[in-house]
């Protein structure tokens, strides 16, 4: 055999660790890699944020609770609250409370469909609540979704690539095909180690947001009913003073 013919058989050495694979791949899937790896580190990063968040949303309501039923009166318990931005529990208070005072404190006292603004009051506080634990969650279902097709998008690009590479050296021994299809397929395998945890993610922090959500509804029809009765017994004595 020709020296040159065997020279162009050889197979060329590669380089198998991760960083390898990643240096010697495809341009279009090192971009395809790049932009996984991305979106796993944006991934986590709301994972932890989150986490985070409904740890101290969970506190803040157990709280706010206790100060609740501790028998303080809600005049005070209202402006033990005044001058900060309350969330969660102590949002939906102050929102029915403010409604409250502007209905009893008015010079006009209209009190007699007080009940059915405060109920309004407490469902848009409760959706602006939920909308707030449950903002960047979307991303995550997102990255979820589409993170195994970017990949493997990114292993077709591969091994269309190591085809093209095989055809053009004519050499079609394992040693020179498995390289480029092991690049191509590193694609896909970042493509689902980006997905998996935002898939598992998403799903565990979506059933915290219904848990807090329904702590949320409980709470303000537990204050509403409250309020209620307040309010058919200022009404009561309306009617017997008048």
């Amino acid at each position: 055999m020709n020296p040159a013919d065997v020279a162009q058989a050889a197979p060329m050495a590669h380089d198998v660790t991760l960083f390898g694979l990643f240096w010697q791949a495809h341009l279009v899937v090192k971009l395809v890699m790049l932009g996984l790896i991305g979106a796993s580190v944006w991934c986590w990063a709301i994972i932890i944020d989150k986490s985070v968040l409904f740890a101290r949303a969970r506190r803040s309501m157990d709280k706010f609770e206790e100060a609740f039923w501790s028998g303080q009166s809600l005049e005070e318990l209202y402006r033990s609250i005044q001058g900060r931005t309350p969330t969660g529990l102590a949002a939906v208070f102050a929102a029915a409370m403010r409604e409250w005072k502007r209905s009893f404190e008015g010079s006009g006292r209209s009190f007699h469909s007080l009940s059915q603004r405060i109920d309004k009051v407490l469902d848009v506080t409760i959706q602006r609540e939920v909308e707030r634990l449950d903002s960047k969650l979307g991303v995550l279902a997102s990255i979820g979704s589409a993170g195994p097709y970017i990949g493997l998008f990114g292993t077709v690009i591969g091994i269309m690539n190591s085809f093209t590479s095989i055809a053009a050296s004519k050499n079609t021994s394992l040693a020179v095909v498995a390289p480029g299809i092991a690049e191509a397929l590193f694609a896909t395998a970042i493509g689902l180690f980006a997905a998996i945890p935002a898939v598992l993610a998403y799903n565990k922090l979506q059933g915290e947001v219904g848990k807090l959500q329904s702590r949320l509804e409980g709470f303000a029809d537990e204050f509403s009913a409250i309020l209620s009765r307040q309010i058919d017994e200022r009404i009561s004595h309306s009617s017997h003073a008048a």
